[in-house]
């Protein structure tokens, strides 16, 4: 089922996301032409994603070399793209809401691909720093429009697969970065792995030309929208209801970004504690503004699943390339080599958690997946001396550890209804996506005191038991329950009538009763039955 889009440029047609009747089709064969469409682009656009913003792990050392920089000075440049990501995880949400999420992936596009072009005129830590902060703006609106347009465009019952194929494109972007690597920095230097990452530009504007709006998106408000400019959501409308609250919470973001900025550099060394826990408050108000009284605790304990989340995947995502390099003394065709088999394992494992989660329902298929990978942490650092089998165990790890994080989107997004979807994940994902700045400087200060393996090892063991108890335990929803008794189980499970659940429910009052009887008739349905408390 389709309809026109009124817009910009030429007419599309919206993917709207009905449930054709499917008996005896397999699975691919519910999906439409425009659906797959759909995928491709923005599997385009994460894989470049991917490959743009893994650039820094892979030449760390080649920086540090031409910087003198120390080991966990050069690990903040990792850190230095998260500092900026919950702002362009809520603006640039914010726009996806409001104007489709076709031009915030646009948009997004933009502006990773440009900063990641200017990495390579940097002349000094400084300005390379400045760089990576563009890039955690654009890479926090793709996520969330990428994430957005792609579950409301396929059919209801496949939307762990779509997001599963979805987030495998980053792995594949971390696949031909390191291919790249091993050719281009050998011969021509680290700066152009960063040249070449402009190349993104070119989907965007093939996106903007020919991609279709997201289905649930152009059936709940973009119709309404094209009538009325009141029919346009504004998620950040609970920051700006007064002047006194505008004016405290501009002092909130200013506060923020420049606490968070100097924890990731030398210029808050002494001072790291007090600087987090401000950045911390900060965030933790606008969560309360924005979840309001029904939603603020789920804003929270979310923001904290995704951070321990971030905790204990971005140790080994991060640094392995450097502990390939210091640790092992690998070459980098070795490095390249482990790498391709990293990213491979990560793709694989996005694919089978799409899989999984369509099966099991999503909170099982994260929390026995996540508890599977335990099994391989350690011996990932033990092997020193065969590079078959660290190849093998890196697969394997990657592909239960890190490839869980393909449903982390349809996790995260059935919390929330349609009119502020993408805004709420965005904000919600990229403030715990701080867990990922974190993770890299805390591995390379635990490095100072035992060796970089065991470091890694430590904290992904013991930061994955935690996500399995707050993902497998529900405990976001549960904690939400407590101030909103009413709140569907999955805003995108199944429902009457081929509709996602409250969609519309930010809109009018009329679309909130709409939307509380589609709940309900949901609740036997879906990823219901198996993710249920």
């Amino acid at each position: 089922m389709s309809g026109p889009i009124v817009g910009g440029g030429p007419v599309a047609v919206a993917t709207l996301p009905t449930d054709p009747p499917g008996r005896g089709r397999r699975w691919w064969q519910e999906v439409s032409p425009p659906q797959w469409k759909a995928m491709f682009a923005a599997w385009i656009g994460y894989l470049l994603d991917g490959f743009d913003f893994v650039l820094i792990t892979l030449v760390l050392t080649e920086i540090a070399a031409d910087f003198r920089l120390s080991t966990a000075t050069a690990a903040s440049l990792i850190s230095g793209a998260f500092i900026t990501r919950w702002l362009g995880g809520a603006v640039l949400g914010a726009m996806g809401d409001r104007y489709g999420r076709k031009a915030a992936m646009i948009s997004s596009i933009l502006l990773y691909s440009l900063g990641t072009f200017a990495c390579g005129f940097a002349w000094d830590y400084t300005s390379l720093f400045v760089a990576r902060l563009v890039i955690g703006l654009g890479m926090a609106g793709e996520y969330s429009a990428s994430v957005t347009y792609v579950l409301e465009s396929w059919p209801l019952r496949w939307r762990n697969r779509a997001s599963g194929f979805l987030i495998s494109g980053y792995a594949g972007g971390t696949v031909l970065a390191a291919e790249l690597y091993k050719w281009v920095v050998p011969h021509w230097g680290w700066r152009w792995m960063f040249w070449i990452g402009v190349l993104p530009v070119l989907v965007a504007l093939w996106v903007r030309r020919a991609l279709p709006e997201a289905g649930d998106w152009q059936k709940e408000i973009g119709a309404a929208a094209t009538r009325s400019a009141e029919g346009r959501p504004n998620p950040f409308r609970p920051l700006f209801t007064g002047r006194l609250r505008s004016g405290g919470n501009a002092v909130l973001a200013v506060a923020a970004s420049v606490a968070l900025f100097l924890v990731f550099t030398p210029l808050g060394a002494g001072y790291v504690p007090w600087l987090s826990a401000t950045a911390a408050l900060c965030l933790t108000a606008f969560a309360v503004q924005l979840g309001g009284r029904r939603g603020w605790l789920l804003y929270v304990s979310l923001m904290a699943t995704v951070f321990c989340a971030f905790l204990y995947s971005w140790p080994i995502q991060a640094l392995l390339p450097t502990y390939l390099k210091t640790g092992l003394g690998y070459a980098p065709g070795q490095v390249s080599d482990v790498m391709f088999y990293a990213g491979f394992g990560t793709m694989a494992g996005c694919w089978l958690a799409g899989f999984a989660g369509d099966r099991l329902g999503t909170r099982r298929a994260y929390a026995y997946t996540l508890l599977a990978s335990l099994v391989f942490v350690f011996p990932v650092f033990a092997v020193r001396d065969s590079l078959p089998a660290l190849g093998v165990l890196v697969f394997a790890l990657l592909a239960l550890s890190q490839g869980i994080s393909g449903i982390l989107p349809k996790y995260l997004a059935g919390h929330f209804p349609t009119a502020t979807r993408a805004a709420s994940v965005g904000f919600v994902y990229n403030v715990g996506a701080l867990g990922g700045a974190a993770a890299p400087v805390l591995g390379a200060h635990l490095a100072e005191g035992m060796p970089l393996g065991r470091a890694l090892a430590v904290l992904t063991f013991g930061l994955t038991l935690v996500v399995i108890l707050l993902v497998g335990g529900n405990v976001p929803q549960r904690l939400g329950r407590l101030v909103d008794r009413q709140a569907p189980d999955d805003h995108l499970v199944p429902a009457a009538g081929g509709a996602a659940t409250g969609g519309a429910a930010a809109l009018s009052a009329t679309s909130d009763s709409t939307s509380t009887s589609t709940a309900t008739s949901a609740s036997a349905l879906g990823d219901v039955s198996t993710d249920s408390a």
